[in-house]
């Protein structure tokens, strides 16, 4: 049984749906965790060649994910990013995680930045996490990667940081709006995510 919203019509539908296509596109997670990961690895070494290993940490945790489902959906398997039948979803977490796993192994011969080697293996485990709820419940990943991302954020830069929680909210609405997630889905994700950060309690 498959986890879909309710095609129900609903006469603000039309209007909403643009604007949240553009938010749900611009802040996918690839994008994010591009952005994300560039400043956690900044902050994490201090200096301009944290850069290098925040650009392998986005390589890893979001460019090579979001390039196999590009290539997967070249060959018909899905119809667009989204995978909507979360029953289909299980082989995106397995490539993230080896993906993630592969990234953090080549962090931890290369000596980088605590900072970056953690939020890594942060991800690495909230992947686990929504891989687990997945196979029964359709979590937003979307939402858990913004809140994630900026959560992370927070605990290496500054906590002002979690002012940027008005993105992660502006693609909880957008998953809402285009119907692939209930509130409760993008709720639930958004709440993994900020839960990474507490990964940086334990070093």
């Amino acid at each position: 049984m498959t986890s879909t919203i309710d095609p129900t019509p609903d006469s603000t539908v039309g209007a909403r749906v643009p604007a949240a296509r553009r938010v749900t596109d611009v802040l996918q997670p690839r994008n994010v965790l591009l952005v994300g990961m560039l400043a956690i690895g900044l902050a994490a070494a201090g200096h301009w060649t944290g850069l290098l290993w925040g650009l392998l940490g986005a390589l890893c945790a979001g460019l090579v994910p979001a390039g196999y489902i590009e290539w997967e959906r070249g060959r018909g398997t899905w119809g667009d990013r989204h995978v909507v039948d979360r029953t289909k979803r299980a082989p995106i977490f397995f490539v993230i995680l080896g993906s993630i796993g592969a990234g953090s192994v080549v962090m931890v011969l290369g000596h980088a930045p605590t900072g970056i080697l953690v939020a890594m293996l942060a991800l690495w485990a909230m992947t686990v996490v929504l891989l687990a709820v997945n196979t029964v419940w359709k979590i937003s990943v979307d939402a858990s990667v913004a809140s994630a991302v900026v959560a992370l954020l927070a605990a290496v830069h500054s906590p002002w940081w979690l002012l940027a929680y008005a993105m992660t909210a502006a693609v909880c609405w957008s998953r809402v709006a285009l119907r692939y997630h209930t509130a409760a889905q993008v709720v639930a994700g958004a709440s993994l995510g900020a839960a990474t950060a507490g990964a940086f309690l334990l070093v």
